[in-house]
């Protein structure tokens, strides 16, 4: 009878009507808040030397799209683009994960690709993936 009254207020608190999350998106293309361009700097010295590398990123997108917190999740193997990795997502903006027509935090996956191929310092491709906590 304990277990079938646990069980019943268990289920009590559960929502059936919970709705799906949509996962944070980039604003499109990849800027910084002020609207001005990739806010990933190429590291000089790799650049001179041809190194390309990527940094994968977990951040934490707030309700009002901004980048709450942020760490590596892989490194790239280099310290360098590691740094400007994460110096570069912290002026992101976001359209914010959603829970039905709410906005909601929401963890977030970013690679940062530094290609000494490309022409200018920039974030390529980014294949997002919302992650849970």
């Amino acid at each position: 009878m304990m277990r079938l009254l646990a069980l019943v207020l268990l289920l009590a608190g559960c929502d059936a009507r919970q709705e799906a999350m949509t996962a944070p998106r980039p604003v499109e293309p990849l800027q910084n808040a002020a609207g001005k361009g990739s806010p990933f700097q190429y590291p000089e010295e790799l650049w001179e030397a041809q190194v390309s590398g990527e940094t994968l990123l977990r951040l934490y997108i707030s309700e009002q799209g901004a980048v709450d917190s942020v760490r590596v999740e892989r490194t790239s193997g280099f310290e360098a683009f590691d740094a400007a990795a994460l110096a570069g997502s912290r002026s992101l903006r976001f359209e914010p994960a959603r829970r039905g027509d709410e906005p909601v935090g929401a963890w977030f996956i970013l690679p940062v690709k530094f290609d000494s191929g490309a022409a200018g310092d920039t974030a390529r491709d980014p294949s997002p993936k919302s992650v849970g906590p």
